[in-house]
């Protein structure tokens, strides 16, 4: 029980971590929207901005969802390890689990902020349960096969967000422009009519949507692998005795992944640029997870520790929190900053945000063992008001969603 305890606590940890990279990303479509993100000059952003959000594209954005992509992987193995040590029927339960990540990333995306993940978590879901029962090194060598067949668009030139965009290049810049009173000044109603108004997608025709459709599992599926590899191969049992791989991988992965999302910037022609951007947004992931590992392994007990930890427990409340905050702050039905402060602004009120989660998520812990939506979704999944299945084994360590 003691190594399961430390296991859990590191990864509750990660995961607290990786939601304060998360908020950093997304606070490039909560100041500029989705489409608007990476045109600041729409928005007269100084020369220091377009600097800030160069280092953000490098350190930040796409290289800290995969982290909270790879414990989901990661929880959903041990996850049906605990079922089955029960007896129950792990596919039953985790099929109602990926529903009602359907139906919260709906909710969420529908009536709070079009940057949800939730839907695509429960529907990439289904996917994986052809691994989970694999063996270890059969999931290792699809994600590597998956994460190489995706790094290949970038030597053919693809790129799937200028794919995703398309279309006249003045249609897009006209509807950033539209959007920019709508996000800064409009009411809610306002707000929800545009966003479900026409968009720059409309242009896309038939072939390129279904592109985008099927290049999304291979975008994500990789990391979500290689967390299914990794609890199969308890990275996390025994964290102290593991430092000396968590330190060498960390190194590894971390200077291979600046390296490679630095490229675009450097060297755009490179024809190595391409994949660089496309994958090295995971290979720096990877890095920071095993540095966070290892730094953990040090420091378990301490309060910063504890801290992260707490905000990981209640990862889904506080991810949703965050979109409630950031929505209310920036649009206009709250205080109407959307396009207004800056990157480094935006930097300075994500940190303030997080802070505030790590106080009350410490706080919250002390009076209750779950949180408000953890408790929805694990009482849906066990069909228990306790949230937890109705069996009188012994509950063992589970990994939050």
């Amino acid at each position: 029980m003691i190594a399961n305890t430390n296991r859990q606590g590191i990864v509750d940890a990660i995961r607290g971590f990786s939601l304060l990279g998360i908020l950093l990303a997304n606070m490039l479509i909560f100041q500029y929207g989705m489409w608007g993100k990476d045109e600041l000059e729409l928005f007269k952003a100084s020369s220091f901005d377009h600097g800030m959000h160069t280092f953000v594209k490098i350190v930040i954005e796409g290289s800290f969802m995969p982290i909270f992509t790879f414990l989901f992987g990661y929880g959903l193995f041990k996850m049906m390890e605990g079922l089955e040590t029960k007896g129950l029927k792990p596919k039953r339960v985790l099929v109602r689990r990926f529903l009602m990540l359907l139906g919260l990333g709906l909710l969420h995306s529908t009536f709070v902020w079009d940057g949800d993940i939730l839907f695509f978590y429960g529907m990439i879901g289904f996917f994986l349960l052809l691994f989970l029962k694999r063996k270890a090194k059969t999931v290792l060598i699809w994600g590597i096969v998956l994460i190489s067949l995706f790094g290949l668009l970038g030597l053919a030139g693809t790129d799937p967000e200028e794919s995703a965009v398309g279309g006249d290049p003045a249609k897009l810049e006209q509807f950033i422009k539209d959007s920019i009173p709508v996000y800064s000044e409009g009411t809610y109603a306002e707000i929800m009519k545009h966003r479900s108004g026409p968009s720059p997608m409309d242009d896309m025709g038939p072939i390129v949507t279904t592109f985008m459709l099927l290049l999304a599992p291979i975008m994500m599926a990789p990391m979500f692998l290689f967390g299914i590899y990794a609890a199969k191969k308890n990275w996390f049992l025994n964290p102290e005795e593991k430092r000396k791989r968590y330190l060498k991988g960390a190194i590894l992965w971390l200077i291979l992944g600046y390296a490679l999302k630095s490229l675009k910037f450097i060297w755009p022609d490179f024809i190595l640029s391409g994949v660089g951007e496309l994958i090295g947004g995971s290979i720096l992931a990877l890095g920071y997870l095993l540095g966070a590992a290892w730094v953990l392994s040090h420091v378990k007990a301490s309060r910063t520790a504890s801290r992260f930890a707490a905000v990981g427990k209640l990862s889904l409340t506080n991810y949703l929190m965050q979109s409630v905050i950031c929505t209310a702050i920036f649009y206009g039905y709250g205080l109407g900053l959307f396009g207004k402060i800056g990157i480094a602004g935006g930097i300075g009120i994500a940190l303030l945000v997080y802070t505030v989660q790590l106080i009350c998520s410490v706080l919250y812990l002390k009076r209750f063992k779950i949180g408000p939506i953890e408790w929805l979704l694990r009482s849906w999944t066990y069909w228990s008001w306790r949230g937890k299945p109705k069996t009188n084994a012994l509950q063992p360590v589970e990994i939050n969603a």
